[in-house]
């Protein structure tokens, strides 16, 4: 909250404090209000940061090799761009964007025009200072403020192309282009933007409340339109906007939507596990939350100093959305594709783009959180440009954001180091485990989040995206770009659990399902993990239990109680994109032919070793079904907004046990051994690391051999071993020496209180958290954990032997 807006005490007015925050840069700006063209220095300023952003700033070194080849990348976008702009059509300013009815195409128009004032505003161009070009803009912008964009215009199509893409880019192209568009043509500009987004705090034709990324979005549209303005009334409605003043921090962008203070927020942005919905109920880190962080980086560094500075204590809850919402969720540049949302179906966000503005983002925020988090961001932003081998940060990101990484790498700060973690986002239904040689994604759903998103004719054929997805991050790191995601087969996505077929485009999207158990738990400062999901499908009768054991470097799935009413059913062990269309494929030892279209049925198979991907090792000989095949689509199958025509062609191998149609009770167990040689798998399947101790309905539960760690889902009240629960729990028993730690929650996100008995005698407590209570039993101890408003979070409690 922003103290002195003038609007009234609330709860959220008399906030005070974190004053430090934002405030990187000191000038003594002060605007005025009032929409006059003027060279106000305080007006000029702040326009100058917005330009630095843009182009990187005054005195770039093109003598630097770097800086020389970012300069030479901006100039032939804009070349790229500049490619059939002819403001003498009619139709359209560019031949390919004549549509009245895809407002896309007025914000790709606007966009264009963008491209091409950046390089016209950055020294070392062709296009720099160019007076012939700046022509060619100014009657580029004249032509689509008469023919597409401003009051006398009506909208078409989508809200977010009239109010925020369209806004952003011609903002961009008026602060490029300010000294040569002359007062009449901006107070145009500034009018037209006006028009669309007025208000900070709402959007749409109908004037809604703006959350999330929206919010962001429309501050920043706002924001930079009051400094071409010089209006600072309209700048302290942006800031006290991000804190939602307004509504009494009802819609903060900046709080937690789960708040200390119980208060409820809109739901949509992050909470405190890291997770981030947008859209409701749509887990989307890496759609609207990488937005959400990179605008919000742009305008602190705006406002940073200046009397708009954002205070808002709750600004603090930044260093926890990169640090629990974006670090566990980044493999090696890539971001895990179950929070990407229907950004997925987009051919110009593969090749780790979204990773690139996450970095991007939190380079900007640096300045704004000084000290401790600062060292902490840098060396965060050290290890995820190092360790991105597939796509080199420095060679891709803008002129601004180099020169700053260039800082960032050149302090004395060192890289982290990998990521060596478990994490769970109980919020979101999706886990995240991150062993030195590979990382796992597990995407669920349960009756709190939704399935998968597809509107606006995108990401057309994610109907299993949450139906147990497993996504697997090798060294492989381009595995998840260069056309995976058109090429896949939707129906056969790795992990999941089906019903065989391909239903209609976007069929069932925006669906919660009508099972509550989606969770785990996770064993504080290791790599241990229980993770699990009743699947209730959508669209037929399939239902079954899921679970993954995620310990260290092995992964026990557990499947149970698959049944179905009609149709076959399989469950999906792997789905490969192969680097290598021939790499070796070993049964029991045996190399598979690599012939693309081969296919067999493997009866009683112990192990399978994929080149490259890792083992596979089935304790009870299993029947699998293997496909090499090569795959071929178009990015128009699953996105006609965004997508293109030109057929591409990928190997794939593909792995599934078929459990027959119509079963009834079917299972499975098997261990994935990611990036184990074939040597290890084999060792492995002589001496299985992981025993299956139950796959019933009522659990499912396995015991690491080496050191007797128990892990168990518990679907009802139930037994297994030692270890039983009274209802719905994830439980993991870890003896250690002379201690043995016990994790538990809720899945279900119902319960008020977890209780456990553990069949150990000899037992006390040495540490528990607040609401773990243990008292002794004739067969041992029983723990009982108060688990309401948790939401799924885990409860640890350390017992000692005596």
């Amino acid at each position: 909250m922003n103290p002195g807006t003038g609007r009234g005490t609330t709860r959220r007015t008399v906030l005070t404090g974190a004053a430090a925050l934002g405030a990187a840069v000191t000038l003594p700006l002060t605007l005025t209000s009032g929409t006059a063209h003027a060279e106000a220095p305080d007006a000029a300023a702040l326009r100058a940061r917005w330009h630095t952003l843009l182009t990187g700033g005054a005195g770039l070194d093109l003598t630097d090799e770097r800086i020389a080849a970012a300069v030479a990348r901006t100039g032939r976008a804009a070349t790229t761009a500049a490619t059939g702009l002819d403001p003498s059509r009619t139709d359209g300013l560019f031949a390919d964007l004549t549509s009245t009815t895809l407002s896309n195409h007025v914000t790709t128009s606007f966009k264009r025009l963008a491209t091409i004032a950046t390089a016209w505003a950055v020294p070392g161009t062709p296009q720099y200072g160019d007076t012939a070009l700046a022509d060619l803009l100014l009657a580029g912008v004249d032509w689509m403020l008469t023919h597409r964009y401003g009051p006398e215009h009506s909208r078409f199509d989508n809200d977010w192309d009239w109010e925020i893409g369209s806004a952003l880019a011609l903002n961009d192209a008026s602060v490029l282009l300010y000294d040569v568009l002359g007062a009449e043509r901006l107070a145009r500009i500034t009018t037209a933007v006006r028009h669309y987004t007025p208000d900070p705090n709402l959007w749409r034709a109908d004037r809604q409340i703006a959350t999330g990324a929206n919010r962001v979005w429309i501050s920043t549209v706002v924001a930079v339109n009051a400094v071409l303005r010089a209006d600072g009334d309209a700048l302290i409605r942006v800031r006290d906007a991000l804190s939602e003043v307004e509504g009494s921090g009802a819609n903060s962008v900046l709080a937690f939507n789960d708040r200390a203070d119980g208060s409820a927020g809109t739901g949509e942005g992050f909470y405190s596990d890291g997770s981030f919905l947008q859209h409701y109920k749509h887990p989307y880190n890496g759609g609207y939350g990488k937005e959400l962080l990179n605008n919000l980086s742009r305008l602190l560094n705006l406002l940073a100093g200046t009397e708009w500075t954002v205070t808002d204590p709750e600004l603090d809850n930044v260093r926890a959305w990169v640090d629990e919402g974006f670090d566990p969720l980044l493999a090696r540049g890539d971001v895990l594709a179950s929070v990407c949302g229907r950004e997925i179906a987009r051919p110009s966000k593969q090749g780790h783009a979204s990773a690139q503005t996450v970095i991007e983002a939190v380079v900007r925020l640096i300045p704004s959180f000084p000290g401790d988090t600062a060292d902490r961001f840098t060396a965060l932003v050290k290890q995820w440009i190092a360790e991105d081998t597939y796509r080199d940060f420095l060679a891709v990101t803008d002129l601004a954001s180099l020169v700053a990484a260039r800082r960032v790498l050149d302090s004395p700060v060192p890289a982290r180091g990998p990521l060596v973690a478990h994490k769970q986002h109980p919020r979101m239904d999706k886990a995240a485990h991150h062993r030195p040689s590979f990382a796992l994604g597990i995407s669920a759903y349960s009756s709190r989040i939704y399935n998968y998103e597809s509107i606006q004719n995108e990401n057309l054929h994610g109907w299993h995206l949450s139906d147990g997805m497993v996504l697997l991050y090798t060294d492989d790191l381009g595995h998840y770009s260069e056309d995976y995601w058109p090429t896949v087969d939707p129906a056969r996505l790795p992990g999941t659990t089906v019903v065989a077929g391909r239903p209609a485009d976007a069929a069932g999207q925006r669906t919660t399902s009508a099972a509550d158990w989606a969770g785990g738990t996770a064993l504080p400062g290791t790599t241990l993990g229980a993770y699990g999901m009743e699947l209730r499908a959508y669209g037929s009768s399939l239902h079954g239990l899921k679970s993954w054991f995620c310990l260290d470097d092995v992964i026990a799935c557990v499947g149970s109680g698959i049944t179905a009413d009609a149709g076959p059913v399989e469950t999906v062990v792997e789905n490969r994109k192969l680097p290598d269309p021939h790499a070796t494929l070993l049964v029991d030892g045996k190399a598979a032919p690599t012939d693309a279209g081969w296919s067999a049925r493997l009866d009683g198979a112990r192990w399978l070793h994929a080149e490259g991907i890792g083992g596979y090792i089935f304790p009870k000989p299993a029947t699998l079904r293997a496909l090499r095949e090569e795959r071929t689509a178009t990015w128009r199958e699953i996105n006609l907004k965004y997508g293109t025509d030109t057929p591409v062609t990928r190997p794939y191998l593909t792995l599934w046990q078929d459990h027959g149609a119509a079963p009834a009770g079917a299972g499975y167990f098997w261990l994935q051994a990611p990036a184990a040689s074939a040597g290890r798998t084999r060792q492995w399947a002589a001496a299985p690391p992981v025993e299956l101790v139950s796959d019933s309905t009522a659990v499912h539960a396995v015991r690491r051999r080496a050191d007797g760690l128990l892990a168990a889902n518990f679907w009802t009240a139930g037994a297994s071993q030692e270890l039983s629960a009274d209802g719905p729990a994830s439980v993991l028993v870890r003896p250690e020496g002379r201690t043995v730690t016990v994790a538990l929650s809720d899945p279900t996100q119902l319960r008020s209180s977890v209780v456990v008995d553990l069949a150990r005698r000899g037992l006390t407590v040495a540490a528990a958290d607040p609401g773990v209570r243990a008292t002794a039993t004739g067969r041992g101890i029983r723990i009982t954990a108060d688990t309401a408003n948790l939401h799924g979070a885990t409860l640890n409690l350390t017992l000692k032997r005596s």
